[in-house]
């Protein structure tokens, strides 16, 4: 039995971190083996406040050796990490991938480099910036970053589709081998958009942009695992890159029928899954963009 190995934050209640990911790689047929790097009573945009606390230092790497002690290392077909609450977890949690690696070769790292939202005023701790633009992100095959995070892994500033083409480009060139932008927002103030960059050229797909009064959160770490689900499932990553962004589609809308904050990823679950006729296609760039690119 495989399994993928996530590694990111997890609250309580509602749908963030593994909160979000690890139900939709389930209905997706994987099995999933989660550690959290913080555990939160809710996500932090609550004015409110939260609880909880972050996985202490060392936690990860003892986790990550009780996985070998037991023969579980070779079984992991996938690493997953999304955010990370602190610099040495950064460290720690590459150190599990490459000891993953190690056991079976085969396994692939998906990187989602969780370095905040400054227009939603959700910043990291520097040293996980740091930590992911010089040593993280250079090793996963395949990283999410949006617009934000794609800037600083780079060092290219954004600013319409052209410049994350050669972006997009950029990041090619320093280790992963498929780059998603989760969200490219300099493209369009009517539709959500996203890049993939990979072995195939450069797509781009959009949906509407749904008006919520208070943006759900999580979204992200759904986009990854839905992506991550599906092209592990031997789908092409054009085809999971379509597949992802409908199934996120039908989550936000059920989100915004219900007239939730939380992303309602059980009530929509049968989208989760489904290979149907995407109701959005991804289009390559045109060809002249890509040359320019390159």
């Amino acid at each position: 039995m495989q399994g993928i190995l996530s590694i990111q934050s997890h609250v309580v209640y509602g749908c963030a971190g593994n909160s979000s990911a690890v139900f939709p790689l389930q209905r997706l047929g994987h099995t999933v083996w989660p550690i959290h790097t913080v555990q939160f009573s809710n996500h932090t945009q609550y004015t409110q406040g939260w609880t909880g606390k972050v996985l202490q230092q060392g936690d990860i790497t003892t986790l990550t050796e009780g996985l070998i002690n037991i023969d579980a290392a070779s079984k992991v077909k996938a690493i997953v990490s999304g955010y990370m609450g602190s610099g040495v977890q950064a460290d720690e949690i590459l150190a599990t991938v490459e000891q993953v690696k190690a056991h079976n070769p085969q396994a692939v790292y998906i990187c989602d480099p969780v370095m905040g939202d400054p227009e939603k005023g959700c910043i990291v701790n520097p040293e996980v910036t740091e930590a992911l633009c010089q040593r993280v992100m250079k090793q996963a095959d395949i990283i999410v970053p949006n617009q934000f995070e794609l800037a600083r892994f780079t060092g290219i500033e954004i600013h319409d589709i052209d410049s994350a083409i050669v972006a997009c480009r950029r990041a090619l060139e320093m280790g992963p081998k498929i780059v998603l932008v989760k969200h490219l927002h300099c493209a369009s103030k009517r539709d959500f958009t996203m890049l993939l960059a990979c072995e195939q050229g450069v797509f781009m797909v959009t949906r509407p942009l749904i008006d919520f009064v208070r943006q759900p959160v999580g979204v992200g770490d759904l986009i990854t695992s839905l992506f991550t689900g599906h092209y592990l499932n031997n789908i092409d990553a054009v085809r999971a890159f379509e597949l992802c962004n409908n199934a996120v589609y039908s989550v936000l809308t059920e989100t915004a029928n219900r007239q939730q904050w939380e992303l309602q990823i059980i009530p929509a679950q049968e989208a989760l899954a489904s290979t149907a006729t995407p109701l959005f296609s991804a289009r390559a760039l045109e060809v002249n963009e890509l040359a320019e690119a390159m």
